[in-house]
């Protein structure tokens, strides 16, 4: 599983970083999320699917 963060649309809430602490890296200027790795491991999955699902700006995707 692949993650990705479409920076146009995140705004900078962190509810990503906070559902899933190790799979995002957030700017230390605005907040601004992206994948801290290429390929989901399989035991932070679960974490990574909630942060997409509480994202309001529906800006990561699976693949």
């Amino acid at each position: 599983m692949k993650v990705k963060v479409d920076s146009e649309r995140c705004q900078g809430h962190t509810l990503c970083a906070i559902n899933a602490p190790h799979a995002f890296e957030l700017s230390d200027i605005d907040g601004h999320a992206t994948p801290a790795f290429d390929s989901v491991p399989a035991d932070q999955q679960e974490q990574v699917r909630e942060a997409v699902r509480s994202c309001p700006e529906r800006a990561i995707s699976l693949s």
